[in-house]
C-alpha cells in the first residue's frame, strides 16, 4: 500500500450490501419471468446494460420492461422491483469513509443507473446531518459517463477527471474482471470478498 494517495471504491457489492435473489423474485412476480438471464451478480446484460450505461433512460427502460413482461406494469411497480436489488451501506463503512477522507482523496466508481442511485444515496448518505460529498470527493456513476467497468476508458476517464496518477491510487472492487482492468491501467488493486469488514484498511494503508 506504498504510495497511496488516493482511494476508489466499487458501490454495489463493496459498500452496499445487494439482494440479487429479491431482485429476481420481485421481477418475476410482476410476470418477467426470464429477468435471470438479464441480472449477473457482477454485470448486468441488455436493457439493464443499456441503463447503466446511459444508452437508454429510465423511462425506455420501463417500457422495455413492459414489453417483455407482456402486460400493462406501473412505473413504480418496476422501480419498486429493481431497487430491491440494494439493501444498506454497514454503519461501519460510512465512518470508515470519513476516516480515510482525512488523510486520502476518496472517490466512488459504480456501474449503476438513475433509478438505483436516486433511490439509495438519499437513504445512505444524506442522513446524521451528512451529505454525500462528505463522504466521498467526487463520485463517477457509468450511467453519466456513458463507460462501464471493465472497460479501460472508465478507468482513464476517471484518472484524468479526478487529476490523479495511477500508480498513487488504490482500486478496491468485487469483479475480478474490473480488477484486473483497473491493474492494467498502473492502479493498485484490492478485490473485496462478498460482506467483507473493511476496517483492515486503515492500518494497511497507514502502515504502508
Amino acid at each position: 500500500m506504498t504510495g497511496i494517495k488516493n482511494i476508489i471504491f466499487d458501490f454495489g457489492g463493496v459498500l452496499l450490501n445487494l439482494d440479487r435473489r429479491a431482485c429476481v423474485d420481485a421481477f418475476r412476480a410482476l410476470g418477467f419471468e426470464k429477468v435471470e438471464d438479464f441480472l449477473g451478480e457482477y454485470s448486468q446484460k441488455d436493457i439493464f446494460r443499456q441503463l447503466e450505461t446511459g444508452k437508454i433512460t429510465p423511462s425506455e427502460f420501463r417500457k422495455e420492461v413492459r414489453r417483455l413482461i407482456g402486460k400493462p406494469v406501473a412505473d413504480q411497480e418496476i422501480d419498486r422491483a429493481w431497487v430491491s436489488f440494494l439493501l444498506d451501506v454497514p454503519e461501519a463503512k460510512r465512518k470508515l469513509l470519513l476516516e480515510l477522507r482525512k488523510q486520502y482523496r476518496v472517490f466512488m466508481l459504480s456501474n449503476t443507473n438513475a433509478i438505483h442511485i436516486d433511490y439509495i444515496i438519499p437513504r445512505e448518505f444524506e442522513k446524521d446531518g451528512h451529505r454525500l460529498s462528505d463522504y466521498f470527493e467526487k463520485v463517477y456513476y457509468s450511467y453519466q459517463i456513458g463507460l462501464a467497468k471493465p472497460d479501460r476508458a472508465i478507468f482513464d476517464y476517471v484518472l484524468q477527471d479526478a487529476n490523479i496518477e495511477a500508480r498513487e491510487t488504490l482500486m478496491l472492487d468485487d469483479s475480478e474482471s474490473n480488477i484486473e482492468a483497473a491493474a492494467a491501467v498502473g492502479m493498485k488493486t484490492y478485490l473485496v470478498k462478498p460482506h467483507e469488514e473493511l476496517s483492515f484498511l486503515l492500518n494497511s494503508l497507514n502502515a504502508g
